[in-house]
């Protein structure tokens, strides 16, 4: 999953130490110091984590200097190994949205990761509330005015390059860069500055998933120390930073921030990704004219007069006339939100069809962009009936949105309250308990060529956490519904009373 990402780094011969071997606590020790960093956390005034890879290997992405890392795989000379889904499939794990309880309980007070996978975003985790200290493989940055876009596809490049893109704003347009960093890359200050300034704050840092090895990210929950914080450090390798902390916990850092947050009482939300579209419909513009210069040179040699109101010259108008008062073309476009040359990442193929299936011809569109081309009369009003059959890693195969078609529409646009609508659609997916809930979101006009953009928001996946089998001690993975991951217990949103 991570594999596009390190073979777009920039090759050195001295990455630190591979291959360490891991270490795993005893359940009564593990336990125990669940139990322990429990009460920390629950004390603590100014918490913050520290993250690194080992919190995303749960979601299928590898780490880099585990046992089957993939910078320890390379220096021993075998094969990677494969992704069992899209990068830009991947979906958080228990810890990432444990993070998020943890803050929305006022808890957790910022998140510093060395991650480029882009997961705590997705998760809900607050950009202000966030430091990704080597950029994200989905975020690209306008250098001129500042604003992020968050993609859901892995921007091309990494080193702070420019992309093919550039800044919506309209006052700006400047091109846009990735954001992740090459190795000769300093970290940002826009990043380094709050990530200095928390650990400085914290009474406790929790570092979940690094071997702290990478300078100088590894040396900022140091910092914490000169206030008389304590740093906590949870991964399955030793670290060169043990000594320095309060407890060290070898386990699985999802095992362990689930039994935290049992004791803490807190009730872990599922996830549910919702990703976006936006379905095109443009009037193509008049052809009469050509067909008028058409007729025009193919009789010019029987026509010889220019006079306009002559019988043949008004014959030619009058034919170019009843063709174009008789068909309308229009072209119908499924595209991303984010470009309109920008692949539909999860979107495999599109099935069309139309409510009077004898006069309109159906079709399957396999290649991107997803285009098709039709003509109507002016007056003709149907549904365009479009299924949208998803890639690998969604939760359902394929849902249908209908399409209206009206060429004399209203011309106003509309702008549903997106923040409402996208969360309604997140509770029916929870309550559900599966994905395909779709609903359009925004409606614009443009007059010349006339155009209809309207953008749908889908639910494409659902996580929920088998919350029991963490508590008990049983490392198991999800259970699977129709293709969703799931659990025995949902979580209503409530918070319990803390068990200390």
């Amino acid at each position: 999953m991570s594999l596009g990402y390190a073979e777009k780094l920039s090759y050195i011969e001295d990455v630190g130490n591979v291959g360490m071997t891991e270490f795993f606590d005893s359940s009564h020790v593990l336990q125990e110091k669940i139990e322990r960093l429990a009460k920390m956390i629950q004390k603590s005034k100014h918490l913050v984590v520290f993250t690194g890879a080992g919190i995303s290997t749960s979601c299928g992405i590898p780490d880099f200097r585990g046992p089957k890392g993939i910078w320890t795989l390379q220096r021993e000379g075998k094969p990677l190994p494969e992704a069992s889904l899209p990068f830009h499939r991947a979906m958080p794990s228990m810890t990432h949205m444990a993070l998020v309880e943890l803050e929305k309980a006022g808890i957790l007070k910022f998140i510093i990761s060395q991650n480029v996978d882009g997961l705590h975003l997705r998760s809900g985790i607050p950009r202000e509330k966030l430091a990704e200290l080597h950029g994200n493989s989905f975020m690209e940055a306008c250098p001129s005015c500042g604003v992020e876009y968050l993609r859901d596809f892995e921007v091309e490049t990494i080193g702070l390059k420019e992309t093919s893109r550039r800044c919506s704003d309209v006052k700006c347009g400047a091109k846009l860069k990735d954001t992740v960093l090459d190795w000769e890359d300093a970290l940002p200050t826009k990043e380094m500055l709050p990530a200095e300034k928390h650990c400085r704050m914290a009474d406790v840092v929790l570092c979940l998933g690094t071997s702290l090895q990478i300078t100088p990210a590894c040396n900022l929950p140091l910092k914490c120390l000169r206030g008389g914080g304590k740093i906590i450090i949870v991964n399955l390798q030793k670290t060169p930073k043990d000594k320095k902390a309060s407890m060290v916990i070898h386990g699985f850092v999802d095992k362990v921030i689930a039994g935290v947050v049992n004791l803490l009482n807190l009730r872990i939300a599922p996830y549910v990704r919702i990703d976006f579209l936006q379905v095109i419909i443009t009037q193509s513009l008049s052809l009469v004219h050509e067909i008028e210069d058409c007729l025009v040179i193919v009789l010019k040699d029987i026509i010889t007069c220019q006079d306009p109101d002559c019988e043949p010259c008004m014959l030619i108008a009058r034919a170019c006339h009843l063709i174009d008062e008789r068909y309308v073309n229009w072209n119908l476009r499924v595209a991303s939100v984010h470009a309109l040359k920008a692949r539909l990442p999860f979107i495999k193929s599109i099935e069309v069809s139309f409510a009077d299936a004898q006069k309109y011809k159906a079709a399957v569109l396999h290649d991107q962009p997803f285009n098709l081309k039709r003509r109507t009369t002016p007056t003709e009003a149907f549904e365009i009936m479009l299924k949208l059959n998803f890639i690998d890693g969604c939760g359902c195969p394929s849902i249908q949105i209908n399409v209206p078609f009206n060429l004399k529409v209203s011309t106003d646009c509309f702008n549903l309250e997106k923040d409402s609508t996208i969360q309604n659609l997140k509770q029916k997916a929870i309550q559900d308990l599966c994905c395909g809930q779709n609903a359009q979101i925004e409606r614009k006009v443009i007059l010349e060529p006339k155009t209809e953009v309207a953008i749908h928001a889908i639910v494409t996946n659902i996580k929920a956490f088998d919350f029991d089998s963490w508590r008990n001690g049983d490392v198991k993975h999800p259970r699977g519904v129709n293709g969703i991951e799931t659990s025995r217990k949902r979580s209503n949103g409530r918070k319990r009373k803390s068990r200390f």
